[in-house]
């Protein structure tokens, strides 16, 4: 574990001092600093992010890529009051601000027509406070998952680029913010270093540190750009993809769809670990991260000689959401594609414990609704109010379970 006295050291290891020396840094090496305890969880406007936002520019600056934030530097910073809804789509205000983001943002320019933007969140949580999951008082969380993995594929990205594909130019951020309400990159998208007219297509990664045995890999926004899905099959060799159509969800891709910009979201699903201080760096899988960078790469490699692509509105499905009174207290396993919604964690006494669910246990009745997917049993959820109480049926390998469930 790295204090904070060591973090300099550390920085100066990790990003070399000369061309002549410059280290590999693994993806491994840019979780292990952006997920370790002296950064604090990285909370947006924090002394610690701003840690966090040095490295992040100090290692694009070893890599090559040049500046591109405001007035010739790494730094686009925005102010704003902040709101309750994490992930929501909400204004940030300007006036009477009370705290500052920072968005890092380097820059290849291979005198191309059009730019391909590359994006990953780098703030989290902090301590805890509103978006954590964590029911045991304040505690740091890491985000290791969510989302220093995505930083590292950007940076491993961002260096695997230099000099190849060249028919486009490459824009890389790190968003501050995203876990305030998407704030860094809706800030960017109004307030853009480069002319947005030019922007081919945007890629985001977000939670893609824990890729699964078999290999589940979910693609959203496959429906913003006509081609997506006939270059994504086309280039995978080792994933089980999970294609969702729709630009927008809750993470920074949304920015840029809203901007007419095709858009993709890489996420390798959710796990007991989401808003925890249990999200570590020695829980991700580092091998599959590799894989996903790799893939990535070649999804670039094989649009690197097309024409700019086409965009294309795709339905709002975070619009046909229901509302809910109560929660089952369970984490859903977004990436299955089976009959019924598979639970991936279940929360601590709540309804779903209580009534003895279990990790893996795939709902397929709720009531008197038949759970055929995730939006039915949203929809299943969302007709229930506290003090209610219910059956449900769960698929438990093979065999039909039935609970009680009190809200």
């Amino acid at each position: 574990m790295i204090n904070r006295v060591l973090l300099p050291v550390f920085l100066f290891l990790i990003i070399g001092c000369s061309s002549e020396t410059k280290k590999v840094v693994s993806l491994a090496d840019d979780v292990t600093f952006l997920a370790n305890d002296a950064l604090q969880g990285r909370e947006t406007g924090t002394a610690q992010e701003l840690e966090a936002a040095e490295y992040i520019m100090n290692r694009m600056k070893t890599i090559g890529l040049t500046p591109k934030g405001n007035a010739g530097t790494y730094y686009q910073t925005f102010t704003f009051k902040p709101k309750k809804d994490p992930h929501g789509q909400v204004e940030y205000m300007a006036g009477d601000s009370t705290i500052t983001g920072t968005n890092v943002i380097g820059y290849i320019d291979n005198k191309a027509t059009n730019t391909i933007i590359i994006g990953a969140h780098y703030d989290h949580l902090g301590m805890g406070g509103e978006g954590s999951l964590y029911r045991d008082g304040e505690a740091i969380h890491n985000g290791a998952d969510d989302n220093a993995s995505g930083v590292a594929i950007l940076l491993k990205l961002a260096d695997s680029l230099q000099q190849v594909n060249t028919n486009n130019n490459y824009l890389f951020m790190a968003f501050s913010g995203e876990e305030m309400g998407l704030l860094g990159s809706n800030f960017f998208a109004k307030n853009p270093t480069i002319d947005l007219s030019t922007a081919n297509y945007m890629l985001n990664m977000d939670m893609v540190g824990r890729l699964r045995e078999d290999k589940t890999l979910s693609v959203s926004g496959t429906g913003t750009a006509p081609i997506w899905k006939q270059v994504l099959n086309s280039s995978n060799t080792a994933f089980k993809l999970v294609l969702q159509e729709s630009g927008v969800g809750p993470s920074d891709h949304t920015s840029f769809y809203l901007q007419d910009i095709p858009v993709l979201h890489f996420f390798t699903g959710q796990h007991e670990d989401y808003h925890k201080p249990s999200d570590d760096a020695n829980k991700l899988n580092y091998e599959g991260m590799q894989l996903i960078t790799e893939y990535i790469f070649e999804v670039i490699s094989e649009l690197n000689t097309a024409e700019k692509l086409a965009f294309r509105k795709t339905k709002n499905e975070s619009e046909e959401v229901p509302r809910f009174k109560v929660a089952l207290g369970v984490v859903p396993d977004y990436l299955f594609d089976g009959k019924g919604m598979r639970i991936d964690g279940v929360s601590e006494d709540r309804p779903a414990q209580k009534a003895g669910l279990q990790k893996g246990d795939i709902v397929i009745q709720l009531g008197d609704s038949t759970v055929i997917d995730m939006m039915s049993y949203m929809r299943a959820l969302s007709t229930f109010e506290e003090g209610n109480t219910t059956k449900v049926v769960v698929d438990r390998n093979g065999k039909k379970i039935e609970a009680d469930i009190s809200f």
